[in-house]
């Protein structure tokens, strides 16, 4: 019992958690919802790239995508509008100007040697060590100055690739340059090997900012081809806020229908499943808030659509407790059995489930992302609702009591021949449904 208790005032703690959490940060809508910006941009030829194919156009996409992401901004639309244009569209960004100097910066990186030219002044050229050859990038700060840098892993190739250049311009400067800034010339002292080095911004560091920005640039990759705005409009939500009542109104008759049919259907043990399923709404908004998941209807269908199957699971833990009680089984071991015999079938269903949504985020378009970003959320939250929430609450009100009322479980006394009366020598083998 005791720690049956700790549990129950760790979910207590996790739930206050999630009220404060929901009370002190905004929610993230989607364009959809709240508006935002539309941009268009045009891919542009170069002397490199004189002819825009498909091709590029998918790994401009590609890149756009990673980009916008990395603001912070979800559900954003980013969609081919002839052979050479992509429509960007922004959710809850009305200032374009940030967002355009964001996505149209070209993040190339590059590593150059010093060189003598004819007229004896020191300049650089490249080592063929970019950006390509990055595995990924963070924010960093030097341990003892506490300055902001920006800390580079290298793949296996550019590994290789900066052990040699380490090795031949030891004694020597080696550049880094990004977008063609010089950031930092540092000495080489030796050799470095590991695949790691560092951009410490020169003299005082980066702003935060500043080295934020950067490592969200070079994550998301350099862009194949200059990309230049050559349309910006703001828009308005998609939807009125006369849509968004009605689909407020609709979710609570569809929530509190599913919790009417579990009350009339399973009493007790269905308002247990109630008060579980609004501590599960809590936490769940409470992650997309921390995430931050920026909600869309194709969000919130995917939420609406977690609770169902959190309820699912709750069915079948319910039915299988009251086989249980039919067999004869005590209260008590009833309730274990019952968790513990659903928990394959919940257990399979919501991987299956989980699995897919992996391939519709990582292989979908961004609005059927959010859709499986919310499910993957909600499915693992509600399998935590069902089989630790749920549980604890059951053990806590029945857990050493006797059945002496089989109606409040949905069942009649002729239904269950001595349920009541059995006995247990040993709990932990009520626990697995052993009875003397």
């Amino acid at each position: 019992m005791k720690n049956k208790l700790i549990l129950f005032w760790a979910i207590m703690a996790i739930t206050i958690a999630s009220l404060f959490v929901l009370w002190k940060k905004p929610a993230s809508l989607g364009l959809d919802l709240v508006g935002g910006s539309r941009l268009m941009l045009e891919a542009q030829t170069s002397t490199a790239v004189p002819k825009i194919t498909p091709e590029i156009m998918d790994s401009l996409q590609f890149a756009i995508e990673n980009r916008v992401n990395a603001m912070g901004v979800g559900e954003t639309i980013v969609q081919r509008v002839g052979s050479k244009r992509l429509l960007v569209e922004i959710p809850n960004i009305t200032d374009t100007t940030k967002a355009k100097e964001f996505i149209g910066q070209t993040a190339e990186l590059e590593f150059k040697r010093p060189v003598v030219g004819v007229d004896g002044e020191i300049g650089w050229e490249s080592t063929g060590l970019t950006g390509k050859d990055l595995r990924k990038s963070l924010v960093g700060s030097a341990p003892t100055t506490g300055e902001w840098m920006v800390e580079l892993e290298f793949n296996n190739e550019g590994a290789h690739k900066f052990s040699e250049l380490t090795k031949e311009l030891t004694g020597k400067q080696m550049a880094i340059f990004f977008n063609g800034k010089l950031q930092s010339a540092p000495r080489v002292n030796e050799q470095i090997s590991g695949g790691r080095a560092q951009i410490t911004g020169g003299d005082g560091g980066f702003e935060y900012a500043e080295a934020k920005e950067m490592v969200d640039l070079l994550n998301a990759g350099a862009l194949p081809v200059g990309a230049q705005i050559i349309q910006e409009e703001s828009v308005g939500p998609t939807l009125g806020a006369d849509s968004i009542k009605k689909s407020k109104i609709a979710g609570f008759i569809g929530i509190s229908a599913v919790m009417i049919f579990m009350i009339l259907y399973y009493r007790v043990m269905g308002l247990i499943s109630c008060f579980a399923l609004m501590i599960y709404a809590l936490i769940n908004f409470a992650v997309f808030k921390l995430v931050p998941v920026t909600l869309t209807l194709t969000g919130i269908a995917g939420f609406i659509l977690s609770i169902g199957m959190a309820i699912d699971a709750n069915i079948l833990i319910f039915e299988r407790t009251k086989e249980e009680l039919k067999m004869g089984r005590s209260l008590f071991t009833a309730i274990n059995s019952g968790f513990d015999r659903a928990f394959t079938s919940i257990f399979d269903s919501n991987v299956s489930t989980i699995m897919t949504c992996l391939i519709l985020y990582y292989l979908g378009a961004s609005m059927v992302k959010g859709f499986a970003l919310t499910l993957i959320i909600g499915v693992c939250l509600s399998m935590f609702s069902a089989i630790t929430v749920t549980k604890n609450f059951m053990h806590l009100i029945f857990g050493s009591s006797e059945l002496k009322y089989p109606e409040l479980f949905g069942l009649k006394k002729e239904d269950i021949e001595n349920a009541y009366k059995a006995t247990e020598t040993n709990r932990e083998k009520a626990k697995f449904g052993v009875l003397d």
